[in-house]
């Protein structure tokens, strides 16, 4: 028997705020989190790009030294929005210890400022040993440590999924959570993903020219979905986080109640692994569609995947296109704040989750001249009221995963 799944908490650590309130306003007046690259002085002088979606403010932890202690920065980010989604869900102790409730969280490679550590030792020039290799180190850094920090620091004892495929880490966590509800074998799981700042993330994908270099001088004009300018992506940090329940449950409890998922698709291209796939992306598409059974004009918003890319942007287009024609808004959210990484698919949940709360609609950032071979689609162009009842999340990732998600604003019926 299927069961339906709602969410009941949310939160996010993004490089344009840390809460709604937050979140919205950059949103709504076009305020880009893009700054320059930080200086490391071991990979920075060598990169091209100079540019990074920062989470430059504080974040105010208040983690046990016991809980600590295995944990890297991308953890701390996951724990702390973990922790602030069982608050928000308003879930009791004794049901997050019960085993009944579970977690799908991961990472694109764990932390790897500790791994950089870790590194140097083994092959720096002065060799230090491997007794100065911390005895907890690989727990900080080995790829699932946000998955069981966050069972650590919390007691959770439930099923554990961690996904670690680059950018669909946190959408498969989400879709993964959302049929581990709806097929019974949890009550509830908590999802999402994270990843931290380092330069080795950017000079993967500066090495891949992947990366956007003409607006190093002026950061917030860049990475620019859609446009005619674009020149790449801008990699990022940060943490998304949700709660997924069965509908009943969560009912009568009296949760509050901020959305359903209502369908997920995820599938492989089956060939290259960093060139986009239409059929591949588009397969995925109609395949959410149908587990969410509804019509593709059902859909009104598309959140987009959208990195900045030459040939992303254009084949995403025209696998929306191919799917949904021109009817929904299409927005590419990564447009103010870069490419999350990991945690990008769970954090543009939460951000569609605040559109259709709000009923408004806000532009791609940046986009200023539509890209002749992406202008088949419906782009949003400037902020405006409008409902949205059923949004599709869209993420694609290096080893041709595709994900998408489809979510439903919460009406009590």
């Amino acid at each position: 028997m299927e069961r339906r799944v709602v969410i009941t908490g949310c939160s996010a650590i993004t490089p344009i705020g840390r809460s709604k309130a937050e979140i919205f306003h950059n949103l709504m007046n076009g305020i880009s989190g893009v700054k320059g690259l930080k200086e490391d002085g071991l990979l920075s002088p060598y990169i091209h790009s100079k540019v990074f979606g920062a989470v430059d403010y504080p974040i105010a932890y208040d983690f046990k030294r016991q809980h600590r202690k295995t944990m890297g920065p991308v953890a701390y980010y996951a724990c702390q929005v973990a922790k602030e989604v069982i608050e928000g869900s308003g879930l009791e102790q004794s049901f997050v210890t019960s085993g009944r409730l579970g977690v799908a969280f991961g990472s694109t490679h764990g932390s790897p400022t500790v791994q950089r550590g870790i590194y140097k030792t083994f092959f720096g020039e002065s060799r230090p040993g491997v007794a100065s290799i911390g005895a907890v180190d690989y727990l900080k850094s080995m790829v699932h440590t946000t998955a069981v920090n966050i069972t650590k620091m919390f007691g959770i004892t439930g099923r554990v999924i961690s996904s670690c495929t680059a950018c669909t880490t946190s959408s498969q966590s989400i879709g993964y959570g959302y049929e581990t509800v709806k097929y019974g074998m949890q009550d509830a799981m908590l999802c999402g993903g994270a990843d931290e700042y380092d330069t080795t993330t950017v000079a993967v994908f500066d090495n891949l020219l992947a990366c956007s270099t003409a607006f190093n001088d002026t950061p917030h004009l860049t990475p620019r979905p859609f446009d005619a300018k674009r020149d790449g992506l801008v990699v990022g940090e940060g943490a998304g986080a949700v709660m997924l329940e069965e509908y009943e449950f969560a009912r009568k409890r009296g949760a509050p109640i901020l959305g359903e998922v209502i369908g997920f698709a995820c599938n492989n291209n089956g060939g290259d692994l960093i060139l986009p796939n239409l059929h591949g992306i588009t397969q995925t598409i109609r395949l959410g569609l149908k587990d969410a059974n509804i019509h593709p004009d059902e859909v009104d918003f598309v959140s987009a995947h959208a990195t900045g890319t030459k040939m992303g942007d254009v084949i995403e287009a025209q696998a929306i296109y191919e799917v949904y024609g021109n009817r929904p808004r299409v927005v590419g959210l990564k447009s103010y704040m870069g490419h999350t990484m990991g945690s990008c698919g769970a954090i543009e949940t939460i951000i569609a989750l605040y559109l259709m709360g709000e009923g408004v609609i806000v532009p791609t950032l940046n986009l200023s001249e539509v890209d002749e071979r992406c202008a088949m689609i419906n782009h949003v162009m400037k902020v405006g009221e409008y409902p949205i009842r059923i949004a599709a999340v869209q993420n694609f990732a290096f080893g041709g995963v595709n994900t998408s998600l489809i979510i439903k604003r919460w009406q009590d019926n």
